[in-house]
């Protein structure tokens, strides 16, 4: 199709999906899917001492994961293939050779500790670190000499004097930058392996992608791949550059803060749920407009564009995303949130590898008792907890409780009436407190108040009828006697 629109994501396999990476891979999908483009996801490899195995595939997983679906890819193949750079090393070679033909790029023989010395020489006469330009007019003599001497060259990129490069960002407006301070780059280096800044024009150019949205800490580098375009007389795609995103503090967010959780793993492991990362991510930076703030991915594809996108830095408000998950968790069906819970009651020890049906079911109704409170499903271990536990621990404050006159009469009359009960459910134990109400003329927090404390060891909980139905009768009873006969013990 003539000028269809073509996004990419293009990340590196040196990690986990991290959240910025995966807010500038929705905003490109977003981008492709609102204009009826491609939307295509590629490997940048080249930077063989930091790749981690199989980190490249995991970060695909968790895309998919978050519901964004690719048009060409390293998975599925496209008409671009291969999508990996390190398959590409004979594609990026052609181009090499021509920039050297052209005079365009040459050979530096400069060994590292040579470029070392020259650097730290430039800082301490206050420069800004450029790199050396000295084998920009090597000789075939001194180049012969250089291969004698078994130097491995790198090759540079020749960078025009005196030059201004403008990118029009299509979020931050016009930008520009000066050829002059920039020095001949590298585009391969002595193993043969192009840089970032060479490699990633050829795949843009020859994947035809119309449009390129990235990080803002790729903006220092558009100048560089504007002189590539320029050397091969191709035309560059439109920019537009992130804002980045700032943790709680205002402040640059370092893979290093634990004060947020970063890596897209980290969420799904701990129970959210992927729509509502997607919809929180989305607004990290991306305005609607208006007050609404709940979307889906559909509603995003019809309402997104860049124009909408801020130029200043979005902060990552942890007590907002979680108050995003909670709400789609309330609204998600029960038997999803009680599967989502389930492994984290395993992995805690409290339910069993194979559980029964019946158990599961019970599980489930435990999930149903937190499931409008939950933020995420892993908290569902110390919400339930007191299902599990055989031991009651009671706090200062639910001491204090306990120590109140009427509890032991209270105590006494549920132990009767819920102990007299034929059937045991939250409809016959809501009668029975009434009995208790009637009976020891107590009502509202001097009634229910001593019956939680002493069945579940907590002064505030979730309805008190159903935790009593889920706690099972036998448990109830034998925690309400232990109190009643021994509670100076239980109070000390």
């Amino acid at each position: 199709m003539a000028n269809e629109v073509r996004l990419r994501y293009a990340p590196s396999p040196t990690g986990h999906l991290h959240i910025g990476g995966a807010r500038t891979a929705l905003f490109n999908y977003l981008y492709a899917k609102r204009h009826g483009g491609k939307f295509i996801v590629r490997v940048e490899d080249t930077d063989q001492t930091r790749n981690v195995e199989n980190a490249a595939e995991k970060q695909m997983e968790n895309l998919k994961w978050l519901g964004v679906q690719w048009d060409e890819g390293m998975d599925i193949g496209g008409p671009y293939a291969p999508y990996r750079q390190m398959e590409r090393l004979d594609i990026y070679r052609k181009y090499i050779d021509q920039l050297l033909a052209e005079g365009k790029a040459y050979y530096c023989y400069a060994t590292k500790e040579e470029l070392d010395a020259e650097r730290e020489e430039q800082i301490a006469r206050g420069e800004t670190p450029k790199i050396s330009e000295k084998h920009r007019n090597v000789t075939p003599e001194q180049r012969e000499q250089y291969e004698r001497e078994g130097r491995v060259p790198s090759i540079h990129f020749r960078v025009p004097d005196d030059r201004v490069y403008v990118v029009n960002d299509l979020i931050r407006g016009e930008v520009t930058f000066e050829s002059n301070g920039i020095g001949d780059f590298v585009i391969c280096r002595p193993d043969g392996i192009p840089t970032y800044n060479f490699a990633v024009v050829i795949d843009d150019y020859l994947m035809k992608i119309t449009h390129v949205v990235r990080g803002e800490e790729h903006l220092s580098n558009t100048p560089r791949q504007l002189m590539i375009y320029e050397a091969f007389g191709w035309e560059p795609p439109k920019f537009a550059h992130l804002a980045l995103i700032l943790n709680q503090d205002g402040k640059k967010m370092s893979k290093r803060d634990e004060s947020i959780i970063q890596f897209i793993e980290q969420y799904r492991e701990l129970g959210f749920l992927p729509e509502a990362i997607v919809n929180f991510l989305v607004l990290l930076g991306w305005s609607p407009g208006g007050e609404e703030e709940i979307f889906s991915m559909d509603d995003l594809i019809e309402r997104f564009s860049l124009e909408r996108v801020s130029k200043s830095p979005a902060v990552f408000d942890s007590t907002k995303m979680n108050w995003m998950n909670n709400h789609y968790l309330k609204n998600k069906p029960l038997e999803i949130i009680a599967e989502m819970c389930l492994p984290h009651l395993q992995k805690a020890g409290f339910v069993e590898e194979e559980p029964t049906p019946e158990k599961k079911e019970w599980v489930k109704e435990i999930v149903a008792l937190y499931q409008e409170q939950m933020a995420y499903c892993a908290q569902i271990v110390p919400l339930a907890a007191l299902f599990f536990l055989e031991d009651v621990v009671y706090d200062e404050e639910a001491k204090s409780v306990l120590l109140e006159p009427q509890v032991p009469d209270v105590l006494a009359s549920f132990r009767k009436h819920v102990g007299a009960l034929e059937t045991y459910t939250p409809d016959t134990i809501k009668a029975a407190l009434k009995e208790v109400q009637k009976e020891t003329g107590q009502k509202g927090k001097a009634l229910f108040m001593p019956i939680r404390v002493a069945t579940t060891g907590q002064v505030h909980g979730r309805d008190l009828d159903r935790t009593l139905y889920l706690l099972g009768r036998e448990k109830v009873l034998e925690r309400a006697e232990r109190v009643l006969t021994n509670r100076e013990d239980v109070v000390r």
